[in-house]
């Protein structure tokens, strides 16, 4: 078996235990609430196929919606980020880098990793937020709820990212 097929399927187990027991208990101030599991289309190396890009990551959001009790929510925006990832990383990784280049700090630079991952978790947040809500009726509360989430995905993003590269 494939090391980092592995790997991925090791990230896949702990990234949906960690979201669906731990982090969807937690509602900063009544409107945050992490939603780690980005992280996991973040990680995809530059030349992974797209359709196994979009297989694990609606796999990943079915199985949070299974945890969270949000029928279709997350399959549907990690599955929106899944698409996009591959097109987004090629607008931050340079021309020369190797076909196989993970998307991490190291090798990116922070500030692109940085921007890669706001725009990702972006996406993430605002349709998740937006199918969660169906309706823009209280947009200020959607509004309120998408920035706090964002803010504090985007932190555990790159914790979780400073803390494997320290440890690389």
């Amino acid at each position: 078996m494939n090391y980092d097929l592995l790997k991925r399927f090791g990230a896949f187990i702990i990234l949906c235990l960690v979201q669906g027991m731990i982090l969807n208990q937690i509602h900063l101030f009544g409107v945050a609430t992490p939603l780690l599991f980005v992280y996991f289309v973040i990680t995809f190396h530059r030349n992974y196929p797209k359709w196994g890009i979009l297989l694990w990551s609606f796999a990943l959001g079915v199985c949070v919606d299974t945890f969270s009790n949000t029928p279709g929510v997350g399959s549907a925006s990690l599955t929106l980020v899944g698409a996009l990832q591959p097109y987004l990383l090629e607008m931050f990784t340079p021309r020369d880098s190797a076909e196989d280049m993970a998307p991490t700090m190291k090798t990116m630079g922070l500030a692109k990793y940085i921007y890669f991952a706001s725009i990702c978790t972006l996406i993430e947040t605002v349709s998740f937020f937006a199918l969660e809500a169906f309706s823009f009726f209280n947009w200020q509360q959607w509004l309120i709820c998408v920035g706090s989430s964002f803010v504090l995905t985007l932190i555990l993003v790159l914790t979780i990212e400073n803390l494997i590269n320290k440890r690389q």
